[in-house]
């Protein structure tokens, strides 16, 4: 994406007065009388999402009014990115107590537009500020830009190896290693899950396991772990065509992890980071495993497979045991793992599992801090036995007892997880409506908020 965040203008600049709902009347009393019977006109009371384009006596855009509401939340200046005509602005007004950096990065998101196959984008707005990290504000912006991209990018222009090269400049741009398996050299490596699971898929498209290696080795290692099904048909257990109709996003895991990642790495945090990603097509072919199938895992355990689109839980847990075999301090995952956790919470709530509270105190406090919404579910343990089979250790889809399904999947990954700190994202990735700021399709979820958990933990 092209930076909307300025520190230097090489034009005119347009004052943004940010206002409550319950200052705005004595606000409007203050301005020159054109503009006090302009706003009147125009019914501006400053209600949240308001936007009022101000002229001057020659009808050019002289100033603009947005409407806070009752909230000092700074994510509602994505709102107003999506309504500014083009243009360079400042804010020159907004509540106390609202920081500069947040309005600046929520402006920057919200500015956001998938537009790689219209014949042209547009011009946007620009947001000129001073006297913050324009830098951090910047990559942050770019690396969920980067996973909201991936994401919206059909399966066709983003599959297996579009993933891989996409990691690959990743890697070389912050000079850390990289290191891919593919294929039937899945099999020698011993990921067999993540064979199983995308074996089916054509030749061009062949399942691998990617990881990345960056930072000093005698800092704490935290290892990022990104379920990455590039088009998920249900496999054998096909999904119905409306329930295959968003699959492209299906890879959003490894997305997030890499976009997270790549956060981490400019920021030049003090750790080691691991960043891991099976990537697959879950497709349908003569040699696609078939429900009842025992799969091996990397871990040992033998896996049956009840349901073959219960796939992402199945590469994750190889990808998981490699992480055990590193020892890291903190493990995050983050997947696009079950509808269960939308029924549980919607589209703008992703919810997250772990059985360190301390982790989970110091996820909410930054997810509150940035605007990055998340909600901790219990890994309960009355589940687990729904998970049990009558022919192996561990079986892919519990027991309809349950019912719970985002649950039982997140205990099915605790079987494979580290055993130290260990944190389980069940993320949507996806707006399912257009709003403001916004726009329907890939989102961000989570990562901003754990890359200011990640900072402040390891400063």
């Amino acid at each position: 994406m092209s930076d909307v965040i300025l520190d230097a203008a090489d034009g005119p600049v347009i004052p943004v007065h940010a206002l409550l709902e319950s200052e705005t009347a004595v606000a409007l009393d203050a301005m020159p009388a054109a503009a006090k019977a302009f706003s009147a006109l125009n019914d501006f009371k400053g209600k949240v999402g308001q936007v009022l384009t101000v002229p001057d006596a020659d009808g050019a855009l002289a100033s603009v009014l947005f409407g806070l509401g009752a909230s000092r939340d700074p994510m509602a200046f994505r709102t107003l990115a999506a309504k500014l005509p083009a243009g360079i602005y400042r804010i020159s007004r907004a509540p106390s107590g609202l920081p500069s950096d947040q309005i600046a990065l929520a402006f920057a998101l919200g500015s956001y537009r998938f537009d790689r196959y219209k014949s042209h984008g547009g011009e946007r707005a620009k947001l000129l500020v001073q006297d913050v990290d324009v830098a951090e504000i910047r990559q942050v912006a770019h690396a969920c830009a980067l996973a909201r991209d991936m994401i919206n990018t059909p399966a066709n222009d983003m599959g297996p190896l579009q993933i891989e090269t996409i990691a690959r400049e990743i890697a070389e741009q912050y000079g850390a290693s990289m290191s891919v398996v593919a294929g039937d050299d899945l099999l020698d490596a011993n990921y067999p899950a993540v064979h199983a699971v995308g074996r089916a898929a054509d030749p061009s498209r062949s399942p691998r396991m990617i990881e990345i290696s960056w930072g000093d080795a005698d800092k704490p290692l935290v290892c990022l772990v990104g379920k990455g099904v590039v088009f998920d048909t249900g496999g054998l257990d096909i999904k119905p065509s409306a329930g295959m109709r968003q699959m492209k996003k299906d890879m959003g895991g490894a997305a997030h992890a890499l976009a997270l990642g790549r956060m981490i790495m400019a920021a030049k945090l003090p750790i080691r980071l691991v960043i891991l990603t099976p990537v697959v097509e879950n497709a349908i072919s003569g040699n696609a495993m078939r429900p009842g199938d025992v799969l091996a895992s990397r871990k040992g355990l033998a896996i049956e497979v009840g349901n073959t689109d219960a796939e992402g839980r199945l590469i994750l847990a190889d990808a998981l045991t490699r992480a055990c075999e590193l020892e890291p301090t903190l493990t995050i995952d983050l997947a696009t793992l079950t509808g269960a956790a939308r029924v549980a919470l919607g589209p703008q709530l992703p919810p997250f599992y772990t059985d360190d509270e301390d982790l989970a105190f110091n996820i909410e406090q930054a997810a509150k801090v940035v605007g990055d919404p998340v909600w901790r579910m219990p890994l309960w343990k009355g589940y687990l036995d729904a998970l049990d089979s009558d022919v192996a250790e561990i079986k892919n889809d519990p027991d309809a007892w349950a019912q719970a399904g985002s649950v039982t999947a997140a205990l099915f990954l605790q079987r494979f997880a580290p055993s130290g700190s260990w944190v389980h994202f069940d993320i949507f990735a996806w707006n399912p409506r257009h709003r403001p700021g916004h726009p329907a399709g890939a989102e961000a979820q989570a990562i901003r908020g754990l890359y200011r958990m990640i900072r402040d933990r390891f400063a």
